[in-house]
């Protein structure tokens, strides 16, 4: 059966121009992206055995390769139809972004984490930012990224960190890297990392506002955990 087939107010694209977006289920809105499925399976069908294979959870499927989803357990998914479903997930990413960017004040660790975990979450490697404020801890700017790694770790450069921060004018600065690993519990090198930025800022006469560790579905703060 196509998706023409199916009664009229069944057909995804007819069910949101009549019953708007939050009607639809998952599977009926990749539907609408990817526009057709294959001669066994309704796009429909393809998007629920798809989401089914990612936990139903819309976060694994943002991590997949062009590669895994065009594997041939997808018959109907070529490279422009993974590339859509993607960008999708890749827009909604941006939009969380933007809702956590409309709060430009940082007063604690989840501030800091709902700035940075749209930026984050499925990184397959480990990256370290910058957050930059003013003296009443508004933003200054975008989150700076300072390094980019490998799967297990990143080197950080204090001097371009602090370096940064006096271009912004900044008075208080946090550092924010990921584990991809998902283990919330920082490294020695992580620790000594935050031990140098520590007296790095003081000599500077910059505060160190915090370290925060994000992983796909949690955060570690060094000054919630009385390290700072």
């Amino acid at each position: 059966m196509n998706i023409k087939d199916l009664p009229y107010d069944d057909r995804p694209r007819e069910k949101l121009a009549n019953s708007g977006p939050a009607a639809l289920s998952k599977a009926e809105l990749l539907a609408i992206l990817i526009g057709s499925g294959n001669p066994e399976e309704t796009a429909v069908e393809l998007m629920q055995r798809l989401l089914a294979d990612c936990d139903d959870s819309l976060r694994t499927l943002g991590r997949m390769s062009i590669a895994e989803l065009t594997a041939s357990r997808y018959k109907g998914l070529g490279p422009a139809k993974a590339i859509t479903i993607l960008a999708a997930c890749e827009l909604g990413k941006r939009r969380a972004l933007e809702a956590a960017e409309e709060k430009r004040n940082i007063a604690t660790s989840k501030d800091i984490f709902n700035l940075m975990h749209p930026i984050m979450q499925d990184l397959p490697h480990e990256e370290g930012y910058a957050i930059y404020m003013r003296a009443d801890h508004s933003v200054i700017g975008r989150p700076y990224l300072i390094s980019r790694g490998g799967i297990a770790e990143t080197n950080v450069d204090i001097r371009l960190m602090l370096r940064e921060a006096l271009m912004r004018h900044a008075t208080t600065f946090a550092f924010i890297h990921n584990h991809p690993s998902g283990n919330i519990r920082p490294s020695n090198a992580d620790n000594k990392l935050t031990e140098r930025l520590s007296k790095a800022a003081k000599l500077m006469d910059i505060r160190f506002l915090d370290h925060v560790i994000v992983t796909p579905d949690n955060y570690y703060s060094y000054r919630d955990n009385g390290q700072l």
